[in-house]
């Protein structure tokens, strides 16, 4: 179903995904005053991380994204920004967020990467930005809804940077 604010982008190949990525991160200079908290859906192998890394990369990382599945979470100072990486898969009960102090995370210049933020459930911060990354073809679908007013600045900003 799709949401009334809601924009589907398309990806092809594993470049593509990270050229999306990197549109976000071009995109963020237009909440540089706020904290955004991306909640990025998607079955096993959907290209979650490969998205992240588009955008890490993009902001200054130099290298593949370290993928959180058993840290759980993974920080990075890039662009004047407080980047954490968070994959909550194996979260086997949503209360341990609070153990985690993702809530904690959300200064100002923050940006949260949450790959399964259901495995969250009511202890997740709102997202800002829910991509949902489904199968199609050989490629992926992923459809962007914002949830907050900067979720609708950055949409905003997202819309300049890719081009139809």
């Amino acid at each position: 179903m799709r949401e009334p604010d809601s924009t589907i982008l398309i990806a092809g190949n594993v470049e593509q995904m990270r050229a999306i990525g990197a549109a976000f991160a071009a995109a963020l200079s237009s909440v540089a005053d706020a904290a955004v908290v991306f909640a990025i859906r998607g079955e096993l192998g959907a290209g979650k991380t490969t998205l992240v890394g588009g955008l890490l990369n993009a902001l200054g990382l130099r290298g593949p994204a370290r993928s959180p599945t058993y840290t759980l979470i993974e920080p990075y100072e890039l662009a004047e920004r407080s980047v954490y990486h968070l994959d909550l898969y194996r979260l086997v009960d949503p209360s341990e967020v609070e153990g985690l102090g993702v809530r904690d995370l959300l200064a100002a210049n923050a940006v949260l990467l949450i790959e399964w933020p259901e495995k969250g459930g009511a202890f997740m911060p709102a997202a800002d930005i829910a991509l949902a990354i489904d199968y199609a073809g050989t490629g992926r679908q992923l459809r962007v809804s914002p949830h907050s007013q900067v979720g609708r600045r950055l949409m905003g900003a997202l819309a300049v940077v890719i081009k139809p």
